[in-house]
């Protein structure tokens, strides 16, 4: 469906056949009446017409002896339905590795070892670590505070920060006042 996309949005990336499309979105014309109207040749009012008519936006149909040119208002509300829903415009990242980031940021702030070098000071670099770092702990198993500083103390010396900022985050609970964690 990206495809789609892509020839949808090659079609209009061009100024004179937005302007095509403006007029003929008020009145059917005809190649010679466009021609005039913009200042062209029928030659490439022709070329863009046969780009734009590929999109299915556009429909030809005979007058006398005149083709004339206009807007399919159903088939542009089609596409827009279709080419614009929130599936298909997910599906063009389809491709894209979403965690990219978290790994480049992870890559930089750690040791071969695992540990890290040093806690980032900003937000979304930090998120990253916290999402690296939680997974140390395993979902719905109930930890001491003891045996948290025992896992955090691998990744960093200072494990009241990470603690506290796995809390913060909401990637892990707490109980009390140094009671039981747990990641959420």
């Amino acid at each position: 469906m990206s495809e789609d996309m892509v020839n949808f949005f090659k079609a209009f990336a061009e100024v004179n056949r937005l302007k095509i499309v403006g007029l003929l979105a008020d009145k059917p014309y005809s190649v010679e009446e466009l021609a005039s109207l913009l200042n062209l040749k029928p030659s490439t009012v022709s070329h863009h017409l046969a780009r734009l008519t590929k999109t299915g936006l556009i429909n030809m149909r005979t007058e006398s002896y005149y083709s004339m040119y206009e807007v399919d208002r159903k088939m542009l509300e089609e596409k827009s339905r279709t080419l614009f829903s929130k599936e298909n415009l997910s599906s063009v990242a389809s491709e894209v590795d979403a965690d990219a980031y978290d790994k480049k940021v992870i890559k930089d702030f750690t040791r071969r070892d695992g540990s890290l070098k040093i806690i980032p000071a900003q937000r979304k670099k930090l998120e990253a670590i916290l999402r690296y770092v939680v997974k140390a702990f395993d979902v719905g198993k109930r930890y001491s505070e003891k045996r948290v500083n025992e896992i955090l103390s691998k990744f960093h010396e200072d494990t009241a920060t990470l603690r506290r900022e796995l809390v913060g985050y909401k990637l892990m609970e707490r109980e009390g006042g140094g009671g039981e964690y747990w990641r959420v």
